[in-house]
């Protein structure tokens, strides 16, 4: 699933988009409202795209039409464990390539109350963080397009 938020609470859901270093996912608020900037103020790279298993999505959100709520713009059949994906991991996205940031993706206050407190302590206890249940955020090393149903590939180690 791809996950565009154009503005706070809003969603849409194309079959296809662009995603590159300058903008994250296209038409996304990340290159307009970043909550994460870098200490001299420009947009954090290492938070352009948050990815979530999909499995854990369905567990936390339930049916799939809720998915999109998490906030995340790519939600995906990926083990997305710190032993799968390290920090420095590079991944082949349909044309794109993405790398795993170090950053962490722990949720927010609106994570709560969507999906409970419940939900965000769970996603955010030792092992919730081993198996990064709440997702990953990742950045964009090299434009291209995705597709839903793209295959998804490791490239070498980090």
């Amino acid at each position: 699933m791809i996950v565009v938020r154009p503005d706070r609470d809003l969603r849409e859901l194309p079959h296809a988009a662009e995603i590159s270093p300058e903008s994250g996912l296209a038409g996304d608020r990340w290159s307009r409202h970043c909550t994460r900037r870098l200490p001299d103020g420009r947009l954090n790279p290492d938070t352009q795209l948050t990815l979530m298993n999909s499995r854990a999505a369905a567990l936390i959100a339930g049916p799939e039409a809720r998915w999109p709520l998490a906030g995340d713009n790519l939600v995906v059949d990926l083990d997305l464990s710190v032993d799968n994906l390290p920090a420095g991991q590079r991944l082949k996205l349909g044309g794109a390539i993405i790398e795993i940031s170090p950053e962490p993706h722990t949720g927010c206050a609106k994570f709560a109350q969507r999906f409970g407190p419940d939900a965000l302590a769970w996603v955010n206890s030792p092992i919730g963080r081993q198996l990064r249940l709440r997702g990953v955020n990742a950045l964009v090393l090299e434009a291209g397009w995705v597709r839903t149903g793209d295959r998804i590939e490791k490239l070498g180690n980090p």
